[in-house]
């Protein structure tokens, strides 16, 4: 079995800071053996770390889209950001990637789906994340996890990390798996650990934002 915070962050990420090495050093520690590395619109940080991690990095891209945010699991080329939702689902599938909706209910996010606007999407979703570590309203998790059974989408978890002490508050306990089809049969079984972050990580991430437009 593995423990795998599928929505991680690193310094390559606008909001924040955290190194790779941190990241590591942080799972190593705590038994996170498997990460999503999902920085905004990029993935240059989650190739770097599947380099030198002794543990299974997902190549993942947090991507801004005209209508929000979407993610893009098993990718090879970036994605830019601010395209439709529907082109940046078709180039995450042209390049055989999965699509998960981050934080689907989560109203307090600017970044977030407005007024239900992904559920026209759902035929093309592959995952729902059911649990965010950082989605702070109690009736958020119920709602995704409805959505992920109306639509019979498996569901995932994440920490949402943006510092390496907030990885692991939200992992999927699961099956090992070699690619990204071992992955969904794995992930559909697996068994959701969340706990949520302290509200007081935004700050972190506010910080970090404002210190590298300054710098």
């Amino acid at each position: 079995m593995i423990k795998a915070d599928l929505h991680v962050h690193t310094k390559y990420s606008s909001d924040s800071t955290t190194s790779l090495e941190q990241i590591i050093d942080h799972c190593l520690k705590t038994g996170i053996n498997c990460l999503a590395i999902a920085d905004h619109n990029t993935i240059t940080g989650a190739l770097r770390l599947k380099e030198i991690a002794p543990f299974k990095i997902i190549v993942a891209e947090e991507i801004l889209t005209s209508c929000g945010e979407i993610m893009g699991m098993f990718l090879v080329d970036e994605i830019p950001s601010r395209l439709t939702i529907e082109e940046t689902i078709v180039r995450i599938k042209a390049q055989d990637g999965l699509v998960c909706i981050p934080h689907p209910y989560d109203n307090l996010r600017l970044s977030a789906f407005r007024n239900n606007s992904f559920k026209v999407i759902m035929p093309d979703i592959d995952i729902v994340e059911v649990f965010n570590a950082r989605s702070f309203l109690p009736n958020n998790s119920l709602k995704s996890r409805k959505l992920a059974e109306k639509f019979n989408k498996p569901g995932s978890a994440g920490s949402d990390a943006h510092i390496a002490s907030e990885i692991g508050r939200a992992y999927v306990e699961m099956q090992d798996f070699s690619d990204k089809r071992t992955f969904l049969a794995a992930l559909a079984n697996g068994k959701i650990v969340g706990h949520k972050s302290n509200p007081f990580v935004n700050f972190a991430s506010t910080w970090a934002r404002l210190t590298k437009q300054f710098h």
